[in-house]
């Protein structure tokens, strides 16, 4: 049978400040390389797409979308 101890965690032995100052040095380390943006795809290539009447509605009375 185990034993039911309730373990707490001790504190942490850095501040929050502490751990801003290491996040800061870090990040040159963490390179975002650039990703090309997707070519948009011709309405030609778009086959099989059913919009339901009510929505064709919707979105024709919305003006942002030509309504």
């Amino acid at each position: 049978m185990a034993n039911n101890i309730a373990c707490e965690r001790p504190e942490p032995d850095f501040t929050l400040a502490e751990l801003r100052g290491d996040s800061a040095r870090m990040a040159p380390h963490w390179t975002v390389h650039a990703v090309a943006e997707p070519a948009p795809v011709p309405p030609s290539l778009i086959h099989g797409v059913v919009v339901e009447p009510s929505s064709v509605r919707l979105i024709a009375a919305t003006a942002e979308y030509g309504g």
